[in-house]
C-alpha cells in the first residue's frame, strides 16, 4: 500500500515537471504571437453576431462564409488606414510649407492679448522669435517635430499598428476562430471545468460582458467624441464639419489619439491668422471633447457590467500603461475575472454564515438541573 502511495506521488510529481517544462518550452516558441491572438480573439468575439448573420445565409459553407467574413474585416481595417495616413501626409507637407512662408514673410507673430500677458508673453515672444529666425532651419525642425509625434503615435497604437506582419497573423488568426471558435470554445470550457468546477461559468460570463461592455464603449465614445469635436468645428467656421467629426471619430478609436485631430486644426487656424476661432477650438478640444474619453467610457462599462467607476477607469488605464493597446480589452477583463472571485467568495461566506446561525438556533437548549431536595 505504501509502495503503491509513493509510486502515485512520484508519478504525479512527473507529471507535473513535464507539464511545467512544456508551458515554458510552448511560451518560448509562442510569446511572440500572444498579442495578435489577442486581438484576434477580442475582434472575433465583437464581431461574432454579424458573422452568425452571414452564417446563417451560407450553412453549407463554413470555410467560406469564414474567409469572406475575413476579408470584409481586413478592408474595414486596412483602407481607413491607408486613407487616412495618405491625408494626414498630404496635409502635413502643406502645413509646412504653409508655416515656412508665413516665418519668411514675416506674419508669424503671437496675438497681442497673449504677449500682454506678464512674464509668459515675453518669453514665449522670444522663443518664437528664436524658432523663427532661420526659416529653413525652423522648418527642418518643424519636420522633426512632425516625425517624433508620429513616431510617438505609433508607439501609443501598439504592436498590431506597428507591425503589419502581427496584423496578418492576427487576421489569419481570426479566420480560424470564425471557422472554428464554437469547438475550440467548447474544449477550453471542458480543461477549464476539469480545473476549477462549476465556478468556471461565472468567469467565462464576467469576460464576455466586460469585453462587450468595453467594446460599445470604445464606440460609444469615439461617436460621443466625433459628435462634440464636430461642433466645435463648426462653431470655428471650418468647412466640412461633418466629415471632421467622423475623421475624428475614427481616430478616436485610438486611445488618446483625438487631440491630434482637433489639436492639429487649432494650431492650423492659429498659423492661418484666425486667432479666436483657434483658441477656441483648442480650448473646447481640452475641456470637453477630452473629457469625454475620460469620462464616457468607464461610464459605459461601468453600467454595462457593473463593477465600481472607479476600478474600471483604473482597469482601462493601468491596462494600457501595462500591455498597451490590447491592455484596453485585458485590464478591465483582468480586474472583471478578480470582481468574480471576489463576489463569489462574498456569497459563499455569507452563505457559511446563514448556515451556521441556522444550525446553531435548531440546537436545543439544555435543561436546566433541578435542585436537589
Amino acid at each position: 500500500m505504501i509502495d503503491q502511495v509513493a509510486e502515485k506521488v512520484v508519478r504525479r510529481v512527473i507529471l507535473g515537471f513535464l507539464l511545467g517544462g512544456l508551458l515554458v518550452l510552448s511560451y518560448a516558441v509562442l510569446h511572440v504571437f500572444i498579442v495578435p491572438v489577442a486581438w484576434a480573439i477580442i475582434i472575433a468575439f465583437a464581431t461574432w453576431p454579424l458573422y452568425r448573420k452571414l452564417r446563417a445565409r451560407l450553412r453549407r459553407y463554413r470555410t467560406v462564409s469564414a474567409l469572406l467574413m475575413t476579408l470584409l474585416l481586413s478592408a474595414a481595417f486596412i483602407l481607413p488606414v491607408l486613407w487616412m495616413g495618405a491625408l494626414l501626409r498630404t496635409e502635413v507637407g502643406v502645413a509646412i510649407a504653409t508655416v515656412t512662408s508665413q516665418i519668411k514673410a514675416g506674419l508669424l507673430a503671437l496675438p497681442d492679448f497673449v504677449r500682454s500677458i506678464p512674464w509668459v508673453g515675453d518669453w514665449l515672444q522670444s522663443r518664437l522669435d528664436n524658432l523663427t529666425g532661420d526659416p529653413d532651419a525652423f522648418r527642418v525642425q518643424l519636420s522633426e517635430w512632425v516625425r517624433q509625434g508620429s513616431d510617438q503615435a505609433v508607439a501609443l497604437i501598439g504592436d498590431v499598428g506597428r507591425n503589419a506582419a502581427k496584423l496578418g497573423f492576427a487576421l489569419i488568426t481570426v479566420f480560424f476562430l470564425y471557422r472554428d471558435g464554437e469547438r475550440v470554445l467548447a474544449q477550453v470550457h471542458v480543461v477549464l471545468h476539469r480545473f476549477l468546477g462549476e465556478r468556471v461559468d461565472a468567469y467565462l460570463a464576467a469576460v464576455g460582458g466586460m469585453t462587450k461592455a468595453v467594446v460599445w464603449g470604445l464606440i460609444a465614445t469615439a461617436l460621443g467624441q466625433g459628435l462634440v469635436a464636430g461642433l466645435g468645428y463648426w462653431w470655428a467656421g471650418l468647412p466640412a464639419p461633418v466629415l471632421l467629426g467622423a475623421v475624428t471619430a475614427l481616430i478616436a478609436m485610438i486611445p488618446f489619439g483625438t487631440p491630434f485631430a482637433w489639436g492639429s486644426l487649432g494650431v492650423w487656424l492659429l498659423v492661418s491668422g484666425d486667432t479666436a476661432a483657434g483658441i477656441g477650438l483648442l480650448l473646447w478640444g481640452t475641456l470637453v471633447v477630452s473629457w469625454v474619453d475620460n469620462l464616457v467610457r468607464p461610464l459605459v462599462i461601468s453600467n454595462a457590467t457593473q463593477i465600481p467607476f472607479l476600478l474600471v477607469m483604473f482597469g482601462v488605464l493601468g491596462g494600457l500603461a501595462a500591455f498597451g493597446l490590447v491592455g484596453l480589452f485585458l485590464g478591465p477583463v483582468v480586474l472583471a475575472v478578480l470582481m468574480a472571485v471576489w463576489r463569489e467568495w462574498i456569497e459563499e461566506s455569507d452563505l457559511g454564515s446563514r448556515n451556521h446561525a441556522s444550525s446553531t438556533s435548531r440546537i436545543e437548549p439544555a435543561p436546566l438541573l433541578k435542585d436537589r431536595p
